[in-house]
């Protein structure tokens, strides 16, 4: 029952945010989804930058110990695609509709506040570590997949685009800080935390307010995304854990990241390049919605190796 309470413990706060996000878009109707655009452009430009950029290059953060971390990562997203191509194959799926969304889960927006609540502030840099692992293999392999078989010369040199992107340029200066140990002023690396900090519950919030633009349509490939998305992160997370020398915190951690829902970026993207964008909404929305069931999974897996 202790552990049950202290799941609870810990994803109630994260879905009672979403569901205010959710409730005030539903109050407010359009105007606040298009005053959002504005919330989310700084939150992915200036703060989610800021707070991995402030966690990679914090003087607790250590490469080599995380980097475990960061190859689990890659490896559970790459693997999660490779456990899902058989299904998608067997349902008649389109894979660039499918596999996008099974390799790239919410550790963003879900994953981080999550990790937060779970272990604790010093968990914030495994946290982005696991995050921007997992981006960078969407962005350049999983964009990769959506143009496979494409004739638009205009998407090209989308990996370009990626290390240009303020996410990513955060994790190399982020990096590089950390192998050189370049310190910076305090006063400085505060403001930096402070605003990189506030894009948590910002994530939450504009997540719930992005569920107002998601239908259950397609409800049939909605439900199998669901379902599939956190089965095969934990599939891969079961594997490794078995080959991978992580601590037990971090076998932890690595549970709670495999459990996660598909990101809520999939739609989008998917969006932008045409890719039955209906389809992969319904794998996000129900796949958010599946996350109260999987993540406690994940959570009820991973914590009793930290707790043990």
């Amino acid at each position: 029952m202790d552990l049950i309470a202290h799941i609870a413990g810990i994803i109630l706060p994260v879905f009672v945010i979403i569901a205010i996000g959710y409730a005030y878009a539903r109050w407010r109707g359009e105007v606040v989804r298009s005053d959002m655009a504005s919330v989310n452009r700084v939150s992915m430009e200036v703060l989610a930058p800021l707070l991995v950029f402030s966690a990679l290059s914090s003087k607790d953060f250590d490469l080599l110990h995380n980097g475990w971390l960061i190859l689990a990562s890659v490896l559970i997203s790459l693997g999660s695609a490779v456990l899902a191509w058989p299904l998608a194959s067997l349902l008649g799926y389109d894979k660039r509709t499918f596999l996008p969304p099974m390799m790239y889960n919410n550790s963003g927006n879900m994953g981080l506040p999550l990790m937060l609540l779970a272990f604790g502030p010093d968990s914030l840099s495994a946290a982005v570590a696991l995050f921007t692992a997992a981006t960078f293999v969407y962005f350049s392999l999983g964009v990769k997949m959506l143009q496979h078989g494409r004739h638009e010369p205009r998407r090209k040199g989308s990996l370009l685009k990626l290390f240009q992107s303020p996410i990513m340029l955060a994790m190399i200066f982020g990096v590089l800080f950390a192998l050189l140990h370049v310190p910076l002023p305090k006063p400085l690396f505060s403001a930096m935390k402070l605003l990189g900090d506030a894009s948590i519950p910002i994530m939450l919030f504009a997540l719930g307010v992005r569920m107002m633009d998601i239908s259950f349509k397609s409800w049939h490939i909605g439900f199998i995304g669901a379902v599939t998305c956190p089965l095969v992160g934990l599939i891969m997370a079961f594997l490794l854990d078995r080959i991978l020398p992580l601590t037990s915190t971090q076998q932890s951690q690595m549970y709670l990241f495999a459990a996660l829902p598909p990101a809520v970026l999939c739609f989008m993207v998917a969006e932008q390049y045409r890719q039955e964008p209906e389809k992969v909404a319904s794998i996000v929305l129900m796949g958010n919605l599946a996350a109260l069931i999987f993540v406690p999974l994940g959570l009820w897996i991973g914590l009793p190796a930290q707790i043990h």
